[in-house]
């Protein structure tokens, strides 16, 4: 199978911790140059220094506020045109929680324009490269919700699925070019965002946040939560030459949680 990434450059989202931390680490073994993208220079530093440079790598990261589209063109813009991007991987922190009816409708934008229009710059920006050497992936790491909504995550929802579908839009432009395009669901996973979760729901019941990842447990059917590495090893297969024809699917990392297929 092959898995080699040398020579290939990626850049990832929200790579400062958590699931874009642990898919940078797992691109960088495969042979991958990576660009680390997140709004946390100590925590951007920190990562780099897990990044394997055995392959004779060159890693680096940029400073970017999702919440700031235009900072992010600029920034992606400079990064271009020192080198091509043939590796996109969209990843951005999810919005708070709460039900769909209670949300404010600047809410439902911001999640919007962090999401899906900042997926959008970065694809513009990044596809001519991919086009130039036959070769792009282009991976959204979204949530299960596109499948099966998760209560209490109203606007997570709604925005979620909206990427789903521009990715399923994408794969079919984006193909006789050679690129691919996917979506990575993950299930629960132990992130500083599940955590976050788990104590808004220990708050608002009155139970334990033990309890709360108990009651999760239950339902998924291997009994556990992910690791953030389980999630991106998906992701790294997906971004290899042996995905080649693998393109425009919704892929759950989730245990088995989901119901439907």
């Amino acid at each position: 199978m092959n898995l080699n990434l040398n020579g290939r450059n990626a850049l990832v989202g929200g790579s400062s911790k958590g699931i874009g931390r642990a898919v940078a680490v797992e691109l960088a073994l495969l042979g991958a140059n990576v660009t680390l993208v997140s709004r946390n220079a100590e925590r951007l530093s920190e990562a780099l220094k897990e990044l394997d440079i055995s392959k004779g790598q060159q890693h680096d990261f940029l400073v970017v506020d999702f919440a700031d589209p235009a900072d992010l063109h600029k920034k992606i813009h400079g990064l271009i045109e020192m080198k091509p991007i043939h590796i996109l991987v969209n990843n951005t922190g999810g919005p708070p929680g709460g039900p769909a009816a209670d949300a404010s409708g600047q809410a439902f934008l911001q999640a919007f324009n962090n999401h899906l229009i900042c997926n959008h710059i970065l694809m513009q920006l990044t596809t001519p490269g991919m086009k130039a050497a036959g070769f792009g992936r282009i991976i959204n790491i979204i949530s299960t919700s596109v499948k099966q909504p998760i209560e209490g995550l109203g606007v997570s929802n709604t925005i979620r699925g909206a990427v789903a579908n521009w990715s399923k839009t994408l794969a079919g432009e984006l193909g006789p070019h050679g690129i691919t395009v996917n979506n990575v669901l993950p299930g629960s996973t132990m992130t500083g965002r599940l955590e976050e979760i788990a104590e808004a729901n220990a708050a608002k019941t009155g139970a334990q946040t033990e309890a709360v990842f108990e009651n999760w447990i239950k339902e998924i059917p291997l009994r556990r939560i992910a690791e953030p590495g389980e999630v991106a090893a998906a992701v790294a297969f997906l971004a290899s030459p042996a995905a080649s024809y693998i393109s425009g699917i919704n892929l759950p990392v989730d245990g088995g949680r989901t119901k439907s297929l």
